[in-house]
């Protein structure tokens, strides 16, 4: 018999309980705001910590940091969760805090969170910045040149400074790897600083992520019972970059995919990830990138990790992924437009059907806290859709203050490992390393010729003055001799005509 996680009794009196044998078939919390989805993922969060399977969820609204704390007493909806558990019948109901990591990818609200470039690798990158064929042919080539030459490729400005280098020697480059254009260059360069812009800079360096820190379990339960580690990625402020988020959630699961072995259909996942917001995941997507997760979605189920998307209408996924999710729970819908009138009867479509009511019109009359649950069972088909009332949470309803979050923080197991920056020498230490030697060798060789000519044209320029003092001197001379030949004659003379005359 399977494992299960409580979610709520029905108005039949079933207990709705999700088998952790098929919890890793992925799932779907949609519903309108205010209408309950954030305690479902609390709940749900709850139960996968409970049976020692660690969780992580992408925190848009911070309401999520309350898991790291108990429920209190003094909470104004205190006698109202308490009513409601003894409605449904949930026994021994009490409060407990969960074993909770906070991160956050700009390290404001929890530790860093980092990959490399090389990491995440060509195809994924090309694919997650759009580029066309040509240039994510470039981009492969970027990759191979780098690994050919020693270079590591860990930051942004590492893939830059490459990218320049190689439009600076392209002539060389294509001759031995193929075909390097300066305008792919510079429109990759372009698209690299729209991802600086959105704040990848901060999520590409070191040190990077290790996987197995998400993956930890704890013995720290009730009586030392283990429990998986919460991992809440703090996302109020990275929602505001649809292209980072979208980037970071599929190299995570991607990395998961790589990594993990199979394991078929194991009797609890291995991995619990909630995606809070997820039409932010797909709004204005490329075609690439719901490719590529509508392709780990698929396949990563059997590497025992489970994806539950929480979004507000079921119509934000995309159909090729909303075929995967097996196990539904679907809050009010809001019918005023005909585009919420169509959302609905989707959404109404998709359940098993209940005989004992209209699906459609329950969708609309939901209350607060109340949703339509279809869970798959043993066999792995959906269960008839129930109209059920969720179970109240035993964590905190609402978020942990500052200080109670800086805390949790504070006693994390990770913090001395991640919260310290690393830059280490890569690609552009390297590339701005062998400009500045072939810069100085260059000067060297300038001043050598410079020297080699002097020598050359000094003697000659010598040799011609000596020539030319040469022929004044010996003009001087003669001519010097001529005077005295004048000289002697006229004194000879002058003595002969002298004596003459005597």
């Amino acid at each position: 018999m399977s494992e299960t996680i409580f979610i709520g009794t029905d108005t039949d009196g079933v207990r709705q309980e999700l088998r952790l044998d098929k919890a890793n078939r992925h799932g779907l919390i949609a519903g309108a705001t205010g209408t309950g989805k954030t305690v479902t993922l609390q709940i749900l969060t709850e139960g996968f910590s409970s049976h020692g399977v660690p969780v992580f969820a992408a925190d848009v609204k911070g309401d999520l940091s309350g898991l790291s704390q108990a429920g209190s007493e003094s909470h104004k909806l205190h006698d109202k969760l308490i009513k409601r558990a003894e409605k449904i019948g949930l026994d021994n109901y009490g409060y407990t805090a969960f074993p909770t990591i906070f991160w956050d990818l700009y390290g404001k609200k929890g530790h860093p969170v980092r990959t490399t470039i090389s990491e995440m690798g060509p195809v994924l990158l090309s694919r997650l910045m759009g580029l066309t064929e040509t240039q994510e042919g470039i981009m492969t080539i970027a990759f191979e040149y780098a690994d050919d030459n020693g270079m590591l490729l860990l930051d942004l400005k590492d893939l830059n400074a490459l990218l320049n280098h190689l439009a600076e020697n392209r002539a060389e480059v294509s001759r031995e790897y193929g075909n390097v254009t300066g305008q792919s260059v510079a429109a990759i360069r372009r698209d690299l600083l729209t991802l600086e812009r959105a704040g990848a800079e901060e999520f590409f360096g070191e040190p990077a992520l290790e996987l197995e820190d998400f993956m930890r379990i704890d013995a720290d339960g009730p009586n030392g019972k283990k429990r998986g580690k919460v991992n809440i990625l703090a996302a109020d402020e990275l929602i505001n970059s649809p292209t980072l988020y979208g980037t970071f959630l599929l190299w995570l699961l991607s990395e998961l995919f790589e990594e993990l072995p199979e394991v078929g259909n194991p009797d609890k996942p291995k991995m619990i990830f909630f995606f809070d917001e997820a039409h932010l995941l797909f709004d204005d997507a490329p075609k690439p990138l719901i490719q590529k997760i509508e392709q780990v979605a698929r396949l990563i189920r059997s590497k025992g990790v489970g994806v539950y998307f929480v979004t507000q209408n079921p119509m934000d996924i995309p159909d090729s992924v909303l075929g995967q999710l097996g196990n539904r729970i679907q809050h009010a819908l809001r019918a005023y437009t005909p585009k919420e009138q169509r959302a609905v009867r989707a959404a109404a479509s998709s359940f098993r059907e209940n005989p004992a009511f209209d699906t459609e019109d329950v969708i609309t009359d939901l209350g607060v806290g109340e949703a339509l649950v279809s869970l798959l069972d043993e066999r792995g088909a959906p269960a008839i859709v129930g109209r059920t009332m969720i179970r109240p949470p035993s964590s905190r309803l609402g978020p942990a203050t500052q200080a109670e979050r800086k805390a949790v923080q504070n006693d994390s197991p990770v913090g001395a490992k991640y919260d310290t920056a690393i830059d280490r020498e890569s690609a552009y230490e390297t590339l701005e390393s062998r400009a500045e030697a072939r810069a100085k060798q260059e000067a060297a060789e300038a001043k050598r010729a410079e020297r080699e000519k002097a020598k050359t044209k000094a003697p000659t320029r010598r040799r011609t003055t000596r020539k030319k003092d040469n022929v004044i001197v010996k003009e001087l001379k003669r001519e010097g001799r001529l005077i005295m030949r004048r000289a002697m004659r006229n004194a000879v003379r002058g003595i002969l005509g002298g004596m003459m005359r005597r």
